[in-house]
């Protein structure tokens, strides 16, 4: 049971923030993003503990409560404040962090917290924790995928598979197992809030998580912070609040959407059944309000701008500074021009949305950049090609060689094939309200793009009509500059700080009908297709 503090808890709280700075100042940004490392600020952990008090069916009944990434305790603190230490009679929290168990242990130890040493998978899978919480608090580690070894995906597929029978896919977060895992160890009917990215509401890999919540446990409120908004760190603009029951939702279930920078104003909010919910491919667009600049496409059938463009990301070519160089440089080495293209410099380095050509196709940039593409044996360069080869040979010192798509292309010189795209799409960027986040670039030169950008091919009818009438380029690109900014948005995802990204399979629901406003003869290439897959 937990014991009678020893301190004010006042004293107490204010203790564990400064200790909590100093920790995170012991680790670079890089090292605590690998980590996932982001500490709750106590402000919101106090509001957590509240809406998970408001949500208990039975007040009266003792709190047994439990942080599966317990950090220095902030959400300890918080359900102490709230609750009051004389209504906790358990509390247990799992660190896997050496520092951080040794200043829980010395800030909570005396109060009756239960500090776990070690994995939370791991120690779940063990059956070595205390009895079922519950009250839940947590802010899971923010680990992307790709620092999860194969691995480890897979025990945490297994274990998740087991506990809930839900199947994880691969480019999930570490936030998503714990969620799934931690709801496993939480007793039926107990209550949770969990602060977690954003990213699962609008991405294909969210979908298993977004079913658990939808179909598993009673979700009863989500709630989102403005990404914009500069009050919280990078790791918390683009998080929400999830608040469940662990209960099957009832029939006719509502979840209620709330956006802003408290979770106590509820001034924009949306009721959303929860069969609309269950079918909705983009969480982030609730509530639907004016502050929300994130819309769906204007009609839900189409026609969307895949029906007249083939998308695709630009080349990954695992080392920009080595294999794309300025073409005065180029020539100055004397590298071959039958292994050079023309490639766009990035983004913020373009200037204009229309981009012309000089007489050999390179775009009319300042410098002007090439690409080096060469199919080639290494033995036919050397023989063939000295200086080409001279250069190459540099690449081993550099370390190039040993990054990991160079490493899988044979020879490893060889780029990923595109041709160049009239129309372009930057891959990222900010914006709010009208102004949209990403540019669309007419491309009138040879060059092709990095993986920075998304090209655009058109194709079918839209294609054909531009081969017949090239001068209809530039109402192409006009059209596609008008769309706007909210259904960039809603079609993409956000991340920390407000930058907004946007994949091939996004841009590709992005709304067409403005096309066939301009030309209703497209709206037949639209009925072929849609007869097709009928």
């Amino acid at each position: 049971m937990t014991r009678a503090l020893a301190n004010p808890l006042s004293l107490i709280e204010e203790r564990r923030q400064i200790c909590q700075s100093r920790l995170d100042a012991r680790k670079s940004a890089a090292e605590r993003n690998r980590l996932g490392q982001f500490a709750t600020p106590n402000e919101l952990a106090i509001e957590m503990a509240q809406c998970v008090a408001a949500l208990r069916t039975n007040g009266s009944e003792p709190v047994r409560f439990a942080d599966p990434s317990l950090g220095s305790g902030s959400f300890y603190s918080a359900i102490l404040s709230v609750f009051g230490p004389e209504s906790v009679v358990s509390a247990v929290g799992v660190e896997i962090d050496d520092d951080f168990v040794e200043l829980a242990r010395d800030l909570w130890g005396d109060s009756g917290l239960e500090v776990v040493h070690g994995d939370f998978s791991r120690v779940l899978a063990d059956e070595s924790l205390s009895c079922s919480p519950n009250v839940m608090l947590a802010n899971p580690p923010y680990v992307r995928h790709h620092h999860l070894s194969r691995d480890d995906k897979e025990r945490l597929a297994r274990l998740v598979a087991r506990l809930t029978g839900v199947r994880v896919g691969g480019l999930s977060g570490l936030y998503v197992y714990f969620l799934l895992l931690a709801t496993a160890w939480l007793k039926d009917d107990g209550v949770a809030a969990w602060l977690v990215p954003s990213e699962f509401m609008d991405v294909n890999y969210g979908a298993s998580l977004k079913e658990f919540l939808t179909t598993r446990v009673t979700l009863m409120r989500v709630h989102r912070f403005a990404a914009q908004d500069v009050q919280f760190d990078d790791a918390l603009v683009s998080s929400v609040v999830l608040i469940f029951r662990k209960a099957l939702p009832p029939g006719g279930h509502a979840v209620e959407f709330t956006l802003g920078t408290a979770l106590t104003d509820r001034s924009v909010a949306e009721s959303v059944a929860l069969d609309n919910l269950s079918s909705a491919r983009k969480w982030s667009l609730y509530p639907r309000h004016a502050t929300n600049d994130r819309h769906a496409s204007a009609t839900s059938d189409g026609p969307f701008l895949g029906d007249f463009f083939r998308v695709q990301r630009g080349i990954a070519t695992g080392f920009n500074k080595f294999f794309v160089v300025e073409r005065a440089e180029a020539a100055r080495l004397g590298l071959p021009e039958q292994f050079l293209r023309p490639i766009l410099p990035s983004p913020r380095k373009l200037k204009d949305t229309v981009v012309d050509a000089d007489v050999d196709g390179y775009p009319l940039t300042n410098p002007q950049l090439c690409l080096i593409d060469c199919e080639l044996a290494e033995s036919r360069v050397e023989s063939d090609f000295p200086k080409l080869w001279k250069y190459l040979a540099t690449a081993k010192a550099l370390g190039v060689r040993d990054r990991y798509l160079v490493a899988k292309r044979n020879p490893w010189y060889r780029q990923e094939q595109r041709a160049c795209a009239p129309f372009l799409c930057t891959y990222m960027g900010r914006g709010s309200g009208a102004k949209p986040p990403f540019r669309f670039i007419l491309n009138r030169s040879a060059a092709i793009g990095t993986n920075l950008y998304l090209m655009l091919y058109p194709r079918g009818d839209l294609a054909t009509m531009l081969r017949d009438h090239p001068e209809r380029v530039t109402i192409v690109h006009r059209l596609l500059v008008e769309v706007t900014g909210h259904e960039l948005r809603g079609e993409g995802r956000v991340y920390g700080g407000g930058l907004n990204k946007i994949e091939p399979g996004e841009l590709v629901r992005v709304s067409a009908g403005s096309f066939v406003l301009q030309w209703p003869e497209l709206r037949l290439q639209r009925e072929r297709q849609t007869v097709l897959f009928d």
